[in-house]
């Protein structure tokens, strides 16, 4: 639906980079080739905590479930899908924790907090979000 680059310092931990890149998608659509993720749940910055799925032989972090967005959205971790390049990110958020060394590209939108859906994701985005969370997010 759309891809966050977060530059949020609590981020920047977690995945031991500066930065982390999720694609927000139903989890519907998401298919689970092998094994099944273990769960973890992880504290957050806004205090309501995150549940990160991770692969149970390797530990990587596949996804994240989020309060905000509830368990109908994953937050995957485009490095873990086969073609990371093809999903760049639709903007860059969080970004009043930028490391200073990182350069944000021209053209991406870049927000220091976090951002109105309605202002940046296209309808067709919304509409899926919409319509994976259910009747209660309307």
């Amino acid at each position: 639906m759309f891809v966050h680059c977060c530059h949020c310092s609590w981020c920047q931990r977690e995945t031991g980079s500066a930065f982390v890149i999720n694609a927000l998608i139903e989890a519907s659509r998401v298919q689970i080739l092998e094994g099944r993720p273990v769960e973890v749940p992880v504290p957050s910055a806004s205090g309501k905590g995150q549940r990160i799925s991770r692969c149970p032989a390797c530990q990587v972090a596949l996804w994240s479930v989020y309060p905000g967005a509830g368990p109908a959205i994953r937050f995957v971790r485009v490095g873990t899908l086969d073609d990371p390049g093809a999903l760049p990110p639709d903007i860059h958020i969080f970004t009043a924790g930028k490391l200073p060394w990182v350069s944000l590209p021209e053209g991406v939108p870049a927000v220091p907090e976090y951002y109105s859906a309605r202002k940046y994701w296209p309808a067709a985005s919304r509409a899926r979000f919409a319509a994976a969370r259910g009747p209660e997010s309307a």
